[in-house]
């Protein structure tokens, strides 16, 4: 089994499961679940604490039990993966590029890193070293981006149209590693094809191991959404894995949707005023940004 870690762990679970069923769960339910990873209680706890120091998860005293949810910050970030997953990017490209161009001093580099953090997660690629392009239209989340970094005196956007000799799907392969990533969607089918078709033959399944692994898969899938852009169709190389792989997990996820809900149900308590809320009949993934 691959290495889980907690902290990613957390992510993957508060979006696929806990999200839908209230939102917050007893310390006891994480530990008992991160035990089919062979994690420690006390990697749990530790897990825990960081992300509420960090400002990703709060915790709430409930007589004598903590019980752990998402802040507004990780809820944001979870309905964002959610969508990458289950609803890909359709509207037709208008063939114009969103360009940011900044120069932010040095001493604020800490501050630049996550402007680019954040520009790479919206779909934007490095043209050069201050100038960053995407062809999607998110110039209210540049906008609030770049506010809630402090940084407008040191940003400029551009809404453009190429009129160089370079071919559109040149200029995105020199902005994005297209090759890489498609070699790294390959291998995902390669790996989660055969194991999709094992599972579609067997019986019956323990609900503890259709979550291994449904948790595993997404674990796997979601590193995904720190490299794709999801560019438009007309930019990306002719023989495209990625379509293939969401299909895939897709596919694969719902497969074992029963069996693993069922274990999860079986194992979760929510604080008592949420304990009779009705369980969803869909549940959704979000991916996390945090690994």
């Amino acid at each position: 089994m691959p290495v889980v870690r907690p902290q990613s762990m957390m992510f993957t679970l508060f979006g696929d499961y806990i999200r839908q069923r209230g939102g917050e769960i007893w310390v006891s339910s994480l530990i008992q679940i991160a035990g089919q990873f062979g994690l420690s209680q006390q990697a749990v706890r530790s897990a825990l604490s960081r992300m509420s120091q960090n400002g990703w998860l709060r915790v709430r005293r409930v007589e004598n039990r903590s019980y752990y949810g998402p802040t507004p910050r990780t809820r944001r970030v979870l309905e964002e993966g959610e969508r990458r997953i289950f609803s890909s990017r359709t509207e037709p490209w208008d063939h114009r590029w969103r360009l940011v161009m900044y120069s932010i001093p040095e001493r604020r580099r800490e501050v630049r890193t996550e402007l680019r953090k954040q520009l790479s997660w919206l779909g934007y690629g490095p043209l050069s070293s201050g100038t960053w392009i995407c062809p999607h239209d998110v110039d209210d989340d540049v906008r609030g981006l770049v506010a809630g970094l402090g940084i407008g005196e040191f940003v400029e956007t551009f809404t453009a149209a190429h009129t160089g000799t370079a071919a559109p799907r040149e200029l995105a392969a020199r902005c994005w590693d297209l090759e890489g990533i498609n070699r790294r969607y390959e291998a995902f089918v390669a790996k989660y094809e055969p194991r999709f078709d094992a599972f579609t033959r067997r019986g019956v399944i323990p609900d503890n191991e259709c979550f291994v692994e449904r948790f595993l898969l997404i674990h796997e899938y979601r590193k995904f959404f720190f490299m794709d852009p999801e560019l438009p169709r007309e930019l990306l190389p002719d023989e495209w894995h990625g379509t293939l792989a969401r299909g895939l997990f897709q596919r694969f996820h719902g497969l074992l949707a029963v069996g693993a809900n069922q274990y999860f149900d079986s194992v979760f308590e929510g604080p008592p005023k949420r304990r009779k809320m009705g369980k969803p009949d869909q549940p959704r993934l979000a991916a996390a940004l945090v690994v």
